[in-house]
């Protein structure tokens, strides 16, 4: 919520990590078309690590790049003084109450949908109880005194190192990606806030934007193009792709024709 007008950007998450929380950062200076000059944080992990011998706040390391590469200052709620963090915590309050309770939805999706209609609709169209003002049009003349947003995109990132499994996906954050048939084994991972790139001997072999949520898996149908061919060089009708006891199990090529279709139609994500 910005301070002097109160408008609201808000979006629900499944996590509370890191690289949502700065995912969420460029969502918001999106939405707002420019950047705050200074951000109030309530003392949250993400953000705040703690404080040296003299009390000086110590920020995460990847906030303070965001907030370099964007050109705001973070600032922390003073500990026990509830006046420093009514305006971070009063919106959720808000949202919980005139919008989330009793509201159906059918995914995450659907409901970050939903929240969007209503803050243009209600929270961000009401006549603000304290300022007497419209939110949104308090909100045309704040515009004016935010930060233009960086010529560049922000891409901070984390390195992993992770196993390839036998059916060719790769686990991050407990979400599931695909690579190209005969990756190797290891490969390198870079977690952005929005994205996620593997590489194999410094060569990026998948990109993948960030599945919310957990044991989601997202694949790539130009990664699964060698099961196609093979089933095309295979006999006509089927092939084998398993045994299971003495029996062989089989699979037509219009069923694997069929999964490529749908990959395609989807995007990879299922």
């Amino acid at each position: 919520m910005l301070g002097h007008s109160r408008y609201i950007f808000a979006r629900f998450v499944l996590h509370q990590d890191l690289q949502t929380l700065l995912r969420c950062h460029m969502l918001a200076f999106e939405s707002l078309g420019g950047v705050p000059l200074e951000i109030l944080y309530d003392r949250m992990k993400t953000a705040v690590t703690g404080e040296d011998g003299e009390g000086q706040i110590i920020y995460n390391r990847a906030l303070l790049t965001m907030a370099q590469h964007y050109g705001f200052l973070p600032k922390a709620c003073r500990p026990y003084r509830a006046k420093t963090k009514g305006k971070v915590e009063r919106p959720f309050s808000y949202i919980r109450q005139d919008f989330f309770l009793a509201r159906r939805f059918c995914n995450l999706d659907d409901l970050n949908a939903q929240l969007r209609d209503w803050l243009d609709t209600v929270a961000n169209a009401r006549l603000h109880g304290t300022t007497q003002r419209i939110v949104a049009e308090a909100f045309a003349a704040e515009r004016s005194e935010l930060q233009p947003l960086p010529a560049f995109p922000f891409d901070a990132l984390l390195k992993l190192e992770r196993r390839v499994s036998h059916d060719g996906l790769v686990s991050i954050g407990g979400n599931y990606y695909s690579v190209p048939d005969r990756t190797r084994r290891i490969v390198e991972v870079h977690q952005l806030p929005d994205r996620i790139r593997i590489l194999e001997q410094g060569r990026v072999v998948a990109e993948h934007p960030v599945l919310e949520g957990r044991r989601q898996s997202r694949v790539d149908p130009a990664h699964r193009q060698g099961l196609i061919a093979k089933a095309s060089r295979s006999a006509p009708e089927a092939i084998v792709v398993g045994r299971l006891g003495d029996h062989v199990a089989r699979r037509p090529l219009a069923f694997y024709q069929a999964v490529a279709d749908h990959l395609a139609a989807t995007g990879g994500q299922s």
